[in-house]
């Protein structure tokens, strides 16, 4: 049996396929949150990407969420983006549109996983089908907590955003400011390195 539940003759095992239909999931996805990629499996494939032949693929950008309700799309966008930049566990409920039309509720659970230094790098979950159970209220996102930082951590965090607006910006920038700021990186790091050491 693969991760993915499949057995050798390429088939879903009949166990694992009465426990999610039992449990109510109908899909899997994984984000690359450096690469800004999403992989699904072909229930997720179906209804958030509306395609279950990209099952497996990499999918970019809108692409991947062009099956979520338009009534839902900026918010939940809006959530996820500061879910991921808090890290831990990922809860949201939103409404999503099949290509036949058909508004369904999901719960999207889910971790998102953070590298040594704090940033995202990919988040793992499930997509839960509620339609029985929900009304037509608002969905929403609930917020793990946030986790306490060492300042020199979020010095660090700040300090490359500055350095990759800069880079981004394209506007001419005098280069004693890129020196200062490197400067600044580098001393950060090396406290970082300091206080892993001790």
């Amino acid at each position: 049996m693969t991760a993915h539940g499949k057995d050798e003759s390429g088939g879903l095992s009949e166990q694992l396929q009465s426990a999610l239909d039992a449990s109510g999931v109908v899909g899997t996805w994984d984000w690359d949150l450096v690469r800004r990629i999403a992989r699904y499996d072909r229930g997720a494939a179906e209804l958030l990407a509306l395609d279950p032949d990209l099952a497996g693929r990499d999918i970019r950008g809108d692409m991947a969420m062009v099956g979520i309700h338009p009534d839902d799309r900026v918010w939940l966008r809006n959530e996820v983006g500061r879910s991921v930049g808090i890290g831990g566990v990922f809860l949201a409920e939103y409404r999503v549109v099949s290509a036949r039309g058909e508004v369904r509720w999901l719960l999207s659970r889910g971790r998102i996983y953070q590298d040594p230094h704090g940033r995202p790098v990919r988040s793992k979950g499930i997509l839960i089908d509620i339609t029985e159970s929900r009304d037509e209220s608002q969905g929403y996102v609930a917020m793990p907590k946030e986790r306490v930082q060492h300042p020199i951590d979020r010095a660090a965090g700040l300090l490359l955003e500055a350095r990759k607006a800069l880079d981004e910006s394209g506007a001419e920038v005098p280069s004693h400011v890129r020196v200062a700021l490197d400067l600044a990186l580098f001393e950060v790091g090396t406290q970082i390195a300091r206080r892993s050491h001790h």
